[in-house]
């Protein structure tokens, strides 16, 4: 079973019933990852904010003129 890279737990999940898009969340530590390939498994960490950091200082920029 692949494990959490953050906290390094057993991520509980049945790798016969995942499908890419997927969300796997840690049960210890609580970073999701999107599934991004199921042979071989490979996983993505979810960004939490849901939009890139760069858009939001453009919007900043934009705000003070």
């Amino acid at each position: 079973m692949p494990s959490c890279p953050e906290c390094e737990s057993a991520l509980d999940f049945d790798e016969d019933e995942i499908e890419e898009g997927d969300l796997i969340v840690c049960d210890e530590c609580g970073t999701e990852y999107e599934v991004v390939a199921t042979e071989p498994l490979e996983l993505s960490r979810k960004e939490e904010s849901g939009y890139d950091d760069h858009d939001g200082d453009e919007h900043a920029d934009e705000e003070e003129e």
